[in-house]
């Protein structure tokens, strides 16, 4: 839908400052949590290794000697590791989980995507598609095959000139569509148009009711 009406060149595609209200994730306590993630993976790793570890069933010494040594080394990673752990679980757990946005430092500091206009904009975008929708049930129900070609149909008509003609006296604004390629199409049209001018539609901001014809006067 957006790319027959073209809605997405209205966004506003800007940045905005965040709210200072609003709280964020601490960067410190990020940085903590990331280093505390990396030292306990590792140390699920060494400890995987220091259990998988076994002699062969008639060791040699030169054997159990090579055994002996692997296993200390990796039970002293292990236990700098527990060390290390320890010391960042205490940081992490002194360390504010969130901080409000005018607490972070400088070059910490983001901003955000626009939203206001994004949200007006994905209003029409409801608006144009469930008045998309609606006219294309009352079309459907005058073509001989229904689904997707009312709705190409009426993107066919959306892009075909109009002429606009006002007559205050009578307080009505004639929208006259041009003719479309084929005749089958121009029948299905006109029908709808009668259920449209039946309506009594009256254009925004104006007290001139809508009239809607297909070719000319």
């Amino acid at each position: 839908m957006r790319e027959h009406y073209s809605l997405d060149r209205l966004i506003e595609y800007g940045t905005e400052p965040i709210p200072d209200a609003i709280s964020v994730v601490n960067p410190a306590w990020r940085k903590l949590d990331s280093q505390l993630r990396s030292k306990t993976g590792k140390r699920h790793r060494l400890a995987a290794q220091f259990g998988a570890m076994a002699l062969s069933g008639d060791p040699g010494e030169s054997e159990i000697h090579g055994f002996q040594q692997r296993k200390g080394h990796l039970q002293e990673e292990i236990q700098v590791l527990d060390s290390e752990i320890g010391k960042l679980k205490q940081l992490r757990k002194n360390a504010q989980h969130h901080i409000p946005v005018n607490s972070l430092p400088e070059e910490d500091r983001f901003t955000r995507l626009r939203t206001e206009r994004k949200h007006f904009i994905d209003t029409l975008r409801m608006i144009a598609y469930r008045a998309e929708t609606s006219m294309a049930s009352l079309l459907s129900e005058h073509m001989a095959r229904r689904g997707d070609d009312a709705r190409a149909l009426l993107r066919q008509v959306f892009q075909t000139e109009a002429d606009l003609t006002p007559d205050l006296a009578a307080n009505t604004l004639t929208v006259r569509l041009h003719h479309l390629t084929q005749a089958a199409h121009d029948r299905a049209i006109e029908l709808l148009l009668a259920d449209l001018n039946a309506t009594q539609t009256v254009f925004p901001g104006t007290n001139l009711t809508l009239v809607f014809k297909l070719g000319s006067s």
